[in-house]
């Protein structure tokens, strides 16, 4: 995956988490000078990770790629989401490693896995049977209704940055129950009002070609300055929390389209002593993705 000073492009698989800028919301600390102090102040890795990692409450099998969506599904388990099962697109289900895998093809998933399964098995059975609660996806664009880009910035036939493309990004969006999005960064150039190509269609616009999913397709919306949620098809994202210290108004103005917010908009509650020691002496310790 590349980026370019103007546009970030994190896998649309949720497989890797890329480098982006500083958060746009500015209340938010970077993770230079506070990896492993432990009592320093969440950084966006941090936060993010926490933040999607409560969302998964109640959930019982997640598709998550390495980066964030492992932070955040492994934080669940020792925390909101005991009975959790992660399922990694290597095909190991209900993994059990001794530390956090470096890659989805890491040998340390492998040990102690509940199963491995090949390609056509994983996607044929597991994930096209219906049987993920929660699929993780990241993307360069993203639209009011949860339609995603990770395909190219700028014209199809010359565009201005090429990305990686789709990986299993469409049969996670159509099969899951419903759909997480991790943003690092919230700005008008990712949040936008229409898509520059659209790669993994949601409910909505797959029903306006003939196509039925199965899921709610992108029910959260999880960035640096607050969550965006809809409950599924027919509805648009609306802002329903912030974090601490960023208005209605700020999101409203980093988003490309006319934003909607519910009628209360909650506060996030930060990242407790917990949660962050658990992210970092037990999660990865290594600071391998808390960065």
């Amino acid at each position: 995956m590349n980026e370019t000073p103007t546009t970030p492009a994190p896998r649309t698989d949720g497989e890797k988490d890329m480098p982006t800028d500083a958060p746009t919301g500015g209340a938010i600390p970077s993770a230079a000078g506070t990896a492993g102090a432990p009592d320093a102040a969440p950084t966006s890795s941090e936060l993010l990770s926490v933040v999607a990692s409560r969302e998964l409450a109640g959930r019982r099998t997640v598709f998550a790629g390495i980066g964030l969506p492992t932070l955040a599904a492994s934080l669940a388990h020792l925390t909101v989401a005991p009975g959790l099962e992660i399922v990694y697109e290597s095909g190991v289900c209900g993994a059990h490693p001794s530390h956090l895998p470096e890659t989805i093809a890491d040998a340390v998933l492998i040990t102690g896995a509940e199963a491995v399964l090949s390609m056509p098995a994983l996607f044929g059975y597991v994930l096209q049977g219906g049987h993920i609660d929660v699929g993780f996806l990241g993307a360069a664009q993203i639209d009011r209704y949860g339609n995603l880009n990770s395909s190219v910035i700028g014209d199809w036939r010359s565009p201005r940055v090429r990305l990686p493309g789709s990986g299993g990004a469409v049969e996670v969006m159509a099969n899951s129950r419903e759909v997480f999005v991790v943003m690092r960064r919230h700005d008008p150039r990712s949040f936008v009002a229409e898509l520059d190509f659209c790669t993994s269609p949601g409910p909505d616009r797959a029903l306006a070609e003939g196509i039925a999913p199965r899921g709610a397709g992108v029910t959260r919306v999880i960035t640096d300055l607050g969550i965006l949620a809809r409950s599924g098809p027919g509805e648009e994202l609306a802002l329903v929390a912030v974090h601490p210290g960023v208005t209605v108004e700020q999101v409203r103005a980093a988003t490309g389209w006319d934003l909607r917010t519910a009628a209360e908009v909650a506060v996030i509650e930060p990242p407790s002593e917990a949660e962050l020691r658990l992210l970092r002496e037990d999660v990865d310790p290594g600071r391998v993705y808390l960065r």
